[in-house]
């Protein structure tokens, strides 16, 4: 019980805990928080590809060959594209992006969604070992912060009061937990299952990173300055790597 517990204090921390940062973020004016937002952005492509390629890929590789890990990678990639297609997993990272237009149940539902998979991922890797569910934690954690951010401007923007946008984003957070309990019970009654859902969750972290965030890098719509992305992506892989180092636990 005590690592189901560990287990879902960290999902709702990855769900929730860019929430709390992102209301904070709405606080600054809006020109300070346009110069901060992308600065996250790139932090989080680091932190998301350094606990996808150096601890989830590798510990699943220590239980599967790699042609079943990769091939669960390639799934888990495809399965994205669809998930993208259908809109559910649709994010936004500026106060200003395409996703303005949709409506607001649709942002509720989608962000849902993918706080669930969030929950799942962060849930998985705890069973794999604490630190890696940390780390992942925290590179989830990274990710919400700007998402999130888009996700209240765009409440905002449908005529939601800041408390209605941030009272929805909270309930949205708590699917995390449901996530994280599906993961446990899945683990739990299939234990060789383990090592399928870690690479399933590196394709969620690579796909969100290199086909969401870094083309967003590349185009200059969140911030322009090189020199900056890569030293900021290079922290967050520095982080997980850091947290690895500290924990005492090497991938």
């Amino acid at each position: 019980m005590a690592l189901l517990g560990t287990a879902l204090g960290l999902s709702l921390l990855g769900s929730c805990g860019g929430l709390l940062v992102a209301s904070s973020l709405l606080l600054f004016r809006h020109d300070l928080r346009t110069r901060i937002v992308p600065w996250l952005v790139s932090y989080a492509v680091g932190a998301m590809l350094g606990v996808a390629l150096l601890a989830l890929l590798p510990e699943a590789l220590a239980s599967l060959a790699p042609a079943a890990v990769f091939g669960t990678l390639l799934v888990g990639i495809l399965a994205f594209f669809v998930l993208e297609k259908l809109v559910l997993l649709r994010h936004c990272h500026t106060d200003e992006c395409q996703v303005h237009g949709a409506t607001a149940p649709l942002v509720f539902v989608g962000d849902a969604f993918h706080n669930f998979m969030d929950g799942a991922i962060i849930c998985t890797a705890v069973l794999t070992s604490i630190p890696l569910g940390i780390n992942t934690a925290i590179a989830v954690a990274a990710h919400e912060i700007p998402q999130e951010v888009g996700d209240v401007a765009v409440l905002l923007a449908a005529g939601y009061s800041r408390g209605g946008a941030l009272l929805l984003n909270v309930a949205t957070g708590a699917s995390g937990i449901a996530g994280a309990l599906v993961a446990y019970a899945a683990v739990d009654l299939i234990p060789g299952i383990r090592p399928f859902v870690l690479a399933f969750s590196a394709a969620s972290l690579l796909y969100i990173a290199m086909s969401d965030l870094i083309p967003d890098l590349h185009r200059g719509q969140i911030g322009t300055n090189a020199i900056r992305q890569v030293l900021l992506i290079m922290a967050g892989i520095a982080t997980i790597v850091l947290s690895e180092w500290l924990v005492g636990f090497r991938v």
